[in-house]
Parts: C-alpha cells; sequence; structure tokens
C-alpha cells in the first residue's frame, strides 16, 4: 500500500500502520477522532489505549503512562487539532523529560471532526518547533515518504521526549471503531501490564 497520494502528500492510514509494525511491546495512547480510527486499523491490541472525547488529553495520558512504565515506550497517536489543544502538556512533558515517550502529530491543518475547517497547523503555528522550544529532546516534521527512517528513528529508537509532525493529506477513511467502553479498554490494558510482572 503506497504511503503517499498523487501528489507526494503522506496517507495518514497507511502511514500508521507503517509506523505501528515496529511497535513491538510499545504501549499506544491515541487522541480521539482519525488517531483511533488508524491505530484500531492497524491492529486492536490490549496495548492499546483509545481516549474518547477527552479532546487534548493525549499527551497528558501518554506522559502519566510513561512515567508509570518506564521500561516500556510509550507512543501517543493523535492530531493537529487535539494536539494544540494540549499544548501546555508539552512543556509538563520536556519538564518531566521520560526518555521512553514519542508523540505522532497526524497533521492534516484541519479541524477534520469538526467540519474540516482550515486549521491552525497550516498558518503561522509550528508544532514540531513548539515541542522543541519546550525542550524535547527531539522533534521533526515529515512531510514525505523519503524522511520516513529519520521518523522511525525518532519515535521508536531515540531518548524522548520526541515528537513526529506527520504533514498528511486531508483524507475520509471510513471509521475503524475499538470499543468505545472506557471502563473495559483501562482493565484490559491494567491486565496485560500486570501479566508481565507475574513469575
Amino acid at each position: 500500500m503506497s504511503l503517499t497520494d498523487r501528489e507526494g502528500r503522506l496517507l495518514r492510514r497507511p502511514l500508521v500502520a507503517r509506523l505501528l509494525a515496529e511497535r513491538g511491546e510499545a504501549l499506544v495512547v491515541t487522541g480521539l477522532g482519525s488517531p483511533t480510527y488508524d491505530v484500531a486499523a492497524a491492529g486492536d491490541r490490549a496495548e492499546n489505549f483509545y481516549l474518547w472525547g477527552a479532546m487534548g488529553l493525549a499527551a497528558t495520558t501518554g506522559l502519566g503512562l510513561a512515567l508509570a512504565q518506564p521500561e516500556r515506550r510509550v507512543l501517543v497517536v493523535t492530531g493537529d487539532g487535539e494536539m494544540l489543544m494540549g499544548a501546555g502538556s508539552l512543556a509538563a512533558i520536556a519538564n518531566a523529560a521520560p526518555a521512553n515517550l514519542a508523540i505522532l502529530v497526524l497533521d492534516n491543518e484541519s479541524f477534520s471532526e469538526t467540519g474540516r475547517q482550515s486549521g491552525l497547523s497550516g498558518g503561522r503555528t509550528d508544532i514540531a518547533a513548539l515541542a522543541e522550544a519546550c525542550g524535547f529532546a527531539g522533534s521533526l516534521t515529515l512531510r514525505g515518504a523519503e524522511a520516513l527512517a529519520a521518523a522511525e528513528a525518532l519515535l521508536w529508537r531515540s531518548p524522548g521526549p520526541a515528537m513526529v509532525v506527520a504533514k498528511v493529506a486531508l483524507d475520509q477513511e471510513a471509521p475503524v471503531l475499538p470499543s468505545l467502553d472506557g471502563a473495559f479498554l483501562t482493565l484490559r490494558m491494567r491486565e496485560r501490564l500486570t501479566e508481565r510482572h507475574q513469575p
């Protein structure tokens, strides 16, 4: 499956599937909407924690998980609007400095969940630069498949906190809905984490 469209723009769902192929035992937290659909489409797992109706909180949820599970890589997958709503969390993350935390922002430069209005990151706002200014260990903006290896290294193998902002096409993939039951999602991740510590 191609990672780009005819204009060379990254396609969200194939990109997420490609990046998650390297996850190993990493824990994944998703922001609401398209990031959740894309992660679920790549394969629902107990190590996935989907946030429903918690806009702006994906990054801080990932921070808490990274601090509680320092031996596991934690990846937050979220959108540009959700990340900017929680922009203050970037300073808290940088100051906590979890080496095992990375954030992937799927940036289509629009508010696609509320009507596809033009978003702030299509103007003067640079989310990767914001993370860098807050003190992240590494950040980059991914604009095409040619820089994919650098993005993979930053997300999975470089000391965090790290951020990759992937500029993706504004497409309309069909939703892939995982469970909407927050209690179930919490319990299954807790049980999976507990399994690893049992003799």
